[in-house]
Order: structure tokens, then C-alpha cells, then sequence
């Protein structure tokens, strides 16, 4: 397996795997997430893909994309109350439905962790909806914890 930037030339890969994303979301939460939408158009992707501050890496096994992860560098700097700490947030993180339990969501973080060290992070931070358990046990298992708490009323 190999881990790198994605190019123009996997966004057929990602987006596969962007469908399972949403279908779990859509599962989990179907007042909030479409069924059968689409998270980026291709030109979105592209974009993206051209921007240093929001990186996408992708696991490659043979000529498959079988995981991601979207990146985005955050800063607040100058902030009236927050510190100029560098954060790489982890917008998105996948592996393909049909290759999980091979280690590859570890190994794509581990490549992310490395990635934002090298690129001076403080830390990486990331979301994870309460309705995906499965994720939420896979980032505890990667040392994380929460750091803060979104919660809702529905109306």
C-alpha cells in the first residue's frame, strides 16, 4: 500500500468512497444528511487538490484508492481569545467498506500525524458524529479525546 497526495486522476476513487461516507451519515442521521448526494463536484475536488492548506491524502493498494483523508490547516492567528496555534484538522477519513480491518485508517493516520508534525501542528483535531461509533472507537484508539462537545434540540 502506498499513502501520497491525491492527483486529478484519482477523483473517481474518492468520490466511491465519499458515497460510503454519506451512506453512513445518511444512515445515522437521515434528517440532516441527503441519500445520494454528492459532498464536492469534481471541479471542487480539483481545487482542493491545488490547495496546499487543505491536503487530501489517499492509500493506493495496486491502482485502487481504498482510503482518504481531507486535511485543513487551521489558524487563528492575532484572535482576541485563542492562542496562534497551528491545528490540522481531519475534515474527512475513510477506507473503503471492503477493505476495513487491514489497518489502513491506522496507517492513513499515521501518515496524517507525521505530515503535521513535520508541517508544525500543535495538534490534529477532527469531528466524528456520534452516530458513527464505529469511528468515534477508532479515533480513541488513535489517543484521541474529546475536546469539546457539539450537542443539539432538535425542534
Amino acid at each position: 500500500m502506498i499513502i501520497r497526495r491525491a492527483e486529478k486522476k484519482d477523483i473517481d476513487g474518492i468520490n466511491k468512497l465519499l458515497r460510503q461516507v454519506l451512506d453512513i451519515h445518511h444512515s445515522g442521521r437521515p434528517d440532516i444528511f441527503k441519500s445520494g448526494a454528492k459532498k464536492y463536484t469534481d471541479d471542487e475536488l480539483e481545487e482542493i487538490m491545488r490547495d496546499d492548506t487543505r491536503p487530501i491524502f489517499i492509500a493506493i493498494e495496486g491502482e485502487r484508492v481504498v482510503g482518504y483523508a481531507f486535511c485543513v490547516f487551521v489558524q487563528h492567528n492575532d484572535d482576541n481569545i485563542l492562542t496562534d496555534i497551528k491545528s490540522l484538522y481531519i475534515d474527512d477519513l475513510c477506507v473503503d467498506e471492503s477493505m476495513r480491518g487491514k489497518h489502513i485508517g491506522r496507517e492513513l493516520y499515521l501518515f496524517v500525524l507525521d505530515f503535521a508534525r513535520v508541517s508544525g501542528c500543535y495538534n490534529i483535531t477532527l469531528n466524528v458524529w456520534s452516530c458513527n461509533e464505529s469511528a468515534y472507537k477508532f479515533y480513541e484508539k488513535c489517543g484521541f479525546l474529546p475536546q469539546k462537545t457539539v450537542m443539539e434540540k432538535i425542534l
